[in-house]
């Protein structure tokens, strides 16, 4: 375990700490059928199969972007990086029915601050896949993004940020 003094004075800086925005299964981004996700067009991240009906903020943020329709938000991270969490594929297409912003633009997030929510039942019923791209749209601005994939309950570690080129 690394102490006081060794963190104060390490070379090495920690990660930044993205975490689950939802409860569910964690996967690559590249199991997204959506080729602007999957084929990472957007950025590196990972992708929620979700089993809840909330978003929460993965981190301390400002909402840089609550989409009208409140399908999507994007958030910008206290260590700059652009966050994008896409609620479901094509939601777009339903113009707000079955989702409720609980955030707006320009608003200070804190993390597990619920954003978004949404009935996953519903968008089921309707045939929409509900999966929950989670992109780091600046990803070129840092060291690395890394996932962690597997079941995961809200705040649970899902990406590791490496620090800014």
């Amino acid at each position: 375990m690394m102490g006081f003094f060794d963190k104060l004075f390490s070379s090495k800086q920690q990660d930044f700490i993205l975490k689950s925005p939802v409860k569910g299964q964690a996967v690559p981004l590249s199991e997204v059928s959506d080729p602007t996700f999957g084929e990472g067009i957007l950025g590196q991240g990972v992708a929620i199969k979700p089993s809840a009906d909330r978003v929460c903020a993965p981190c301390d943020a400002v909402v840089e972007m609550m989409f009208d329709t409140a399908h999507a938000v994007s958030l910008k991270a206290e260590n700059g990086a652009e966050v994008l969490i896409h609620v479901g594929l094509e939601t777009v297409s339903l113009k707000g029915e079955h989702f409720k912003a609980l955030v707006k633009s320009g608003d200070h997030v804190t993390a597990g601050q619920p954003l978004i929510e949404y009935e996953r039942k519903a968008l089921e019923e309707k045939g929409f896949d509900t999966i929950i791209p989670v992109v780091i749209c600046n990803t070129d601005s840092f060291e690395h993004v890394t996932a962690v994939t597997g079941e995961v309950n809200e705040g649970d570690e899902i990406l590791k940020i490496g620090q800014k080129k």
